[in-house]
């Protein structure tokens, strides 16, 4: 049985889709730009999970804020900078704010600017946590329960950006589908 649909290169298949044209597949690789009303946009999958592991890669220039989201309530792993701190809080957890003990704080050094990063979170219970290019950089406990939900893709609003996925997939790690 498939848990998650990897993104297959070719079109949204698997994503529940937007009405506007924010998401698009170009030559293989899923691309989330804003136009220059600067409007935010999710991108989420068809289906829910609880305990998933996600890996994925990413690449942007410039300044974006971007994200992955989990469960519900909503753990936001963020891509690049965050709006309210005004610096690049990439591969940190954002719950309501940025807990110390959730902040990425060798992301600057592990980041391949204007490159491919590939980033690999697991989310086990009431812990997250996230590699990026291949070395643990945060993990998050929540304080709470949290229930399975889409994952999610974001374009913040407020500034026009542009952000590249591919290669989005579930690990082969153990999985479970919660819905």
């Amino acid at each position: 049985r498939v848990l998650f649909r990897s993104f297959n290169g070719r079109d949204l298949d698997g994503w529940k889709t937007p009405d506007h044209p924010y998401w698009k597949v170009v030559d293989g690789v899923l691309v989330g730009a804003n136009d220059g009303e600067k409007l935010g946009s999710m991108l989420y999958t068809e289906k829910s999970f609880g305990d998933v592991i996600l890996e994925g890669e990413v690449r942007w220039t410039g300044e974006i804020d971007s994200g992955f989201m989990f469960r519900k309530p909503e753990v936001q792993l963020q891509i690049g900078v965050s709006r309210s701190l005004k610096r690049d809080m990439t591969c940190s957890f954002y719950v309501g704010g940025y807990p110390e003990e959730a902040q990425a704080k060798r992301a600057a050094e592990l980041l391949r600017a204007g490159d491919w990063n590939r980033i690999r979170v697991r989310v086990r219970g009431d812990t997250f946590t996230v590699w990026l290019n291949g070395e643990e950089v945060s993990r998050y406990t929540a304080p709470k329960p949290t229930e399975p939900a889409p994952i999610g893709l974001q374009i913040h609003g407020g500034l026009e950006m542009q952000v590249e996925f591919r290669d989005i997939r579930r690990s082969e790690e153990h999985t479970s589908e919660l819905q």
